[in-house]
């Protein structure tokens, strides 16, 4: 057993990238500290995206959702490297590990310039940055706001990365969770100038562009706010790879910004949208696709052996479509990207 004073180090195949971890230091702390790229989401033991494969060594587990990894996995020797701290030297495996090109994550103050409610339980958040220096992130990632009580509330960025040369700003999509310490605050008493402070940027979920695979996008609820600032990035750097967008909500008033998306399809012609209803009500006269929508890409897809999915919203539309793309459609593990959007009670749980 090594001591507690050893010196760690944690390797990652089948990159052969390695960084050190100091003693109780958490691996996905240690790797994020030294801008490792591995994948994650909530980095509290809720979502499962840092899942990944133990190949060597002894690690402790911290507490987490089980729905985030099961016991069957856990005895297969998957860790979740958000909750795991390593005892001796560690080897994992992980296909989704980016190259060093992760942007510092920075603390700063910000105000609010806008509130828009773009549907009951949505308000669209505009953000001014500090202009003394641009705000660096990949389109897809999220930011932190740090609340007084020393609590964090997660939100992705909405706004595609070349927009800050133009204005250094953010914009949030926010759902309504009545009795949510943070959004009962932003659709009651937050005003326009509060000043707020975040961190960021967070997340391995962003556009990969080193290949010319048609992308599969999908969307539950607010998980279109990362997906609206990748097609925005994809649009400005003129990516040509077939785009088939799905965006799923219970009535039709949750696809909130269906306009801005007709819209888009001017920028990018190639992309194909499909929105997915899954409990329409005679009085909504909704006359398209139904269900739910990681289903309706099983519908329309026999085989995703040459995609990429990138899969953003609700834990379980994300579980359900990993699971049912990598065996009945053939998608490679690795080419599945996601960010499960988790609430403070998931969290808590």
């Amino acid at each position: 057993m090594t001591s507690p004073t050893s010196r760690l180090n944690v390797t990652v195949l089948p990159s052969s990238r390695s960084f050190d971890i100091a003693p109780d230091e958490l691996i996905l702390s240690a790797a994020i500290r030294q801008g490792v790229g591995l994948p994650y989401g909530c980095k509290d033991g809720a979502c499962g995206s840092c899942k990944c494969k133990k190949l060597q060594g002894e690690t402790h587990m911290l507490s987490y959702a089980s729905k985030a990894l099961s016991a069957e996995e856990l005895q297969e020797g998957y860790i979740l490297t958000c909750r795991a701290k390593a005892l001796t030297p560690v080897t994992i495996e992980s296909r989704q590990v980016t190259l060093a090109d992760a942007f510092p994550i920075r603390k700063m103050p910000t105000r609010v310039t806008s509130l828009t409610r773009v549907s009951h339980d949505v308000m669209q958040v505009q953000l001014q940055l500090p202009a003394m220096e641009a705000f660096q992130y990949h389109a897809g990632q999220y930011v932190e706001f740090l609340l007084k009580d020393g609590s964090r509330r997660a939100y992705s960025v909405a706004i595609a990365p070349h927009e800050q040369a133009i204005s250094p700003r953010l914009e949030l999509h926010i759902r309504h969770f009545p009795g949510g310490l943070f959004t009962d605050h932003v659709f009651g008493s937050m005003k326009e100038k509060e000043i707020l402070r975040i961190e960021g940027p967070f997340g391995s979920f962003y556009l990969r562009e080193d290949t010319d695979k048609p992308i599969i996008l999908l969307a539950s609820g607010t998980g279109f706010a990362p997906i609206k600032a990748i097609l925005e990035h994809a649009a400005h750097r003129q990516i040509t790879r077939p785009i088939h967008f799905y965006w799923g909500g219970r009535r039709p008033n949750d696809l909130y910004l269906d306009t801005w998306l007709q819209e888009k399809a001017h920028d990018l012609p190639q992309l194909r949208y499909i929105p997915v209803i899954s409990d329409a009500q005679p009085e909504d006269a909704w006359q398209g696709r139904t269900g739910f929508v990681h289903q309706a890409v099983l519908e329309d897809f026999d085989s995703l052996a040459g995609y990429q999915v990138y899969a953003c919203g609700a834990p379980i539309v994300i579980d359900r479509a990993h699971r049912a793309y990598t065996s009945l459609r053939g998608l490679p593990p690795e080419q599945f990207f996601a960010d499960a959007f988790t609430t403070a009670a998931d969290l808590a749980a």
